[in-house]
């Protein structure tokens, strides 16, 4: 006779590799260390083979350990599921939802929105973590990523929704200093602002509008920064031309502090995307979030709002 899986073990064993201490593990499930530290060595018999190293001081996980444990989040993931759904909760959705954004894109259009959100689901809450590091959204335990990025072929599910210009600007005070360019190859004598959160941030993609023609341009930065928010002062000062995306220069554009150039050249928009983990089951909150913040983006919001 088959055994069943020993899930709770599974369970534990996530909670130890996302805490790496038996210890806490056992405070967030709400067991003794002796029982947590019991499952793992049942899991470990069980499977035949070593899942932890353990020293006095730390623990970690061995190869195997690793292998398996995403594979278990997602198993963990899919019995939360199952059991929400399950449950008369699931008619009244509730619980937390983890999400990830890049820190300016987060700070001035996507906190604005989650009010709206909070009203309408009183029982949901929202963990928001801003950064623009590239985070691993499996393995940090986050249920909802936004990325404003052309997506690389992954298991994680994407659910793009509006796109995002990317505009070569300056003030008028720096186009009166020094002039405008008007070809690509034109910016190796002009003082780039630069972004640096790109796959090739050095190098950018011009395709002209007219003739289709393309030109790889090389640029340097005077300040240079993985944040897009740190370069505004500056572009707006004068000390340079820079590119930036449109939810980060609308106003500046509208009220006539920044202007675009070189328009007959553009490089190619990225979309603003929803990432989760794999898998098709997923509570009934995040499920929520997911439409909400469709609906919201659906249409570049920043180009509603007030001056």
């Amino acid at each position: 006779m088959h055994h069943l899986p020993d899930l709770e073990a599974w369970a534990i064993f996530v909670r130890v590799a996302e805490t790496g201490s038996f210890s806490k593990a056992a405070a967030l499930v709400g067991m003794s260390q002796p029982t947590v530290s019991k499952a793992i060595a049942r899991l470990e018999q069980r499977l035949r083979t070593t899942l932890l190293y353990r020293t006095p001081r730390k623990l970690s996980l061995t190869p195997t350990g690793e292998m398996l444990r995403d594979r278990a989040i997602k198993l963990l993931a899919d019995a939360e599921c199952i059991e929400c759904d399950a449950s008369a909760y699931a008619l009244e959705p509730h619980g937390l939802v983890r999400v990830n954004a890049p820190m300016s894109f987060g700070v001035h259009h996507l906190a604005p929105v989650l009010p709206a959100f909070l009203e309408r689901y009183p029982h949901v809450d929202i963990d928001l973590v801003l950064t623009d590091r590239l985070v691993d959204i499996v393995s940090e335990g986050f249920d909802v990523a936004i990325r404003i990025a052309k997506l690389d072929d992954s298991t994680l599910r994407a659910r793009p929704l509006c796109p995002v210009r990317r505009s070569l600007v300056a003030s008028r005070a720096y186009l009166d200093k020094y002039g405008s360019p008007a070809h690509p190859r034109d910016l190796e004598q002009h003082v780039i602002l630069l972004y640096t959160n790109l796959p090739t941030p050095e190098s950018w993609l011009f395709r002209n509008a007219k003739s289709g023609e393309e030109f790889l341009a090389p640029v340097r930065g005077r300040i240079r920064s993985n944040n897009a928010e740190v370069i505004m002062p500056a572009l707006i000062s004068g000390h340079g031309l820079a590119l930036q995306p449109e939810f980060m220069i609308w106003g500046a554009l509208q009220r006539g502090e920044l202007e675009v150039v070189m328009q007959d050249w553009a490089i190619s928009d990225i979309n603003i995307n929803l990432v989760t983990p794999p898998g098709m089951l997923r509570p009934a909150r995040v499920t929520l979030l997911l439409d909400f913040l469709a609906e919201r983006f659906a249409q570049a919001p920043w180009t509603f709002s007030e001056l």
